[in-house]
């Protein structure tokens, strides 16, 4: 028996070597392989982050735009249509994180756009015009003759954008909202209700700052004294004296005037006389009027360069949405656009 012995280990310690082993090796990776952990923490190492949570996609669904210039109606699918309102919208120049909210704001608008079925102003078959009415749009054709050989690169900028938002809409108590947007603000941007007759609770005045860096942030215009009175209506008195402001709206902008005793809204002389915004002065030299103002637009909703100053200091598309828009929410368009299709 004692010959045996020397045997008997040697079998014990190869059974230990080719059994016990691997099953030791491959026992701290198999709860992770059962359900794909490991696949995934594998691909965590390889990228540092986590995949963000994707947005359900929206069903493919066709803007028929109405194109002023041609006066004819094109059918552009509405991620393919947000390209060209992005770029024609905002500078090419600006941040990503800015284009980003152009995008959000510009899908939000034609998406609550279809939803609504409002068609005001709009020729018979189409849902939008490609002007300022709606959302101003280029074509493919445009953009090349608009960008030259930055095309390319320009193109590639905005579809990223687009894309980055891609289903993404800005909704308030689970709708759509009416996401205005303009060039500039005076520092501040305007209650809706101070400019349009209807209140919208996510549409109040803000702070907006990174304004005071855009080149359209001050403008004059010059009016001979008999173009001025014939537009407003009105007859001024001799002297210096042109007009006196009464009130001021939330957003710092003229909201009432006196001239010759005849009262106006700051919207009303802004219309009118054509001006950049509702905050101006004005002085009267000699046979003529001129009137400085501040900032460019209506002033409700987003202003573009307070977007654009937002993204330099780092903040991300949401926080700029969020910020212009008060109490919205971001969630995806699918359902609605389900309802849309549905329809047709």
């Amino acid at each position: 028996m004692k010959a045996f012995k020397p045997m008997v280990n040697l079998f014990l310690v190869v059974a230990f070597v080719v059994i016990i082993i691997p099953a030791v090796l491959v026992l701290p990776f198999s709860s992770d392989t059962s359900d794909g952990k490991l696949a995934e923490n594998l691909n965590e190492q390889k990228t540092g982050e986590k995949k963000a949570k994707k947005v359900d996609s929206a069903p493919e669904i066709d803007v028929a735009v109405y194109r002023s210039s041609m006066e004819k109606i094109q059918d552009i699918p509405l991620e393919t249509y947000l390209v060209g309102v992005v770029s024609a919208e905002m500078p090419i120049k600006f941040e990503l994180e800015a284009l980003k909210a152009q995008a959000l704001a510009a899908r939000t608008y034609i998406v609550n756009q279809l939803v609504s079925g409002n068609r005001l102003g709009v020729p018979k078959g189409a849902d939008v015009t490609d002007t300022v009415l709606h959302q101003v749009y280029k074509d493919d054709a445009e953009l090349k003759k608009a960008w030259g050989t930055n095309y390319s690169k320009n193109l590639k900028k905005v579809k990223n954008a687009v894309k980055q938002t891609e289903s993404q809409v800005l909704t308030y108590n689970g709708k759509p909202i009416t996401a205005t947007f303009f060039s500039t603000s005076n520092g501040y941007t305007e209650n809706s209700e101070d400019y349009w007759s209807s209140p919208y609770p996510y549409l109040k005045s803000v702070s907006s700052p990174w304004d005071k860096e855009s080149p359209e942030f001050h403008h004059k215009t010059v009016i001979p004294l008999a173009n001025f009175e014939n537009k407003l209506g009105v007859k001024l008195p001799t002297g210096e004296t042109v007009g006196s402001v009464k009130s001021r709206t939330a957003g710092k902008r003229v909201a009432s005037v006196e001239i010759g005793g005849k009262k106006l809204t700051g919207q009303q002389i802004r219309e009118k006389l054509g001006l950049s915004s509702t905050d101006f002065t004005w002085e009267r030299k000699g046979d003529q009027i001129v009137i400085s103002t501040k900032g460019y637009g209506h002033g409700v909703g987003m202003s573009q360069y307070g977007a654009n100053g937002m993204a330099e200091e780092g903040k991300n598309y949401k926080e700029i949405v969020q910020y212009y828009y008060q109490g919205v929410k971001v969630q995806s368009s699918a359902t609605m656009l389900n309802t849309v299709t549905a329809k047709k």
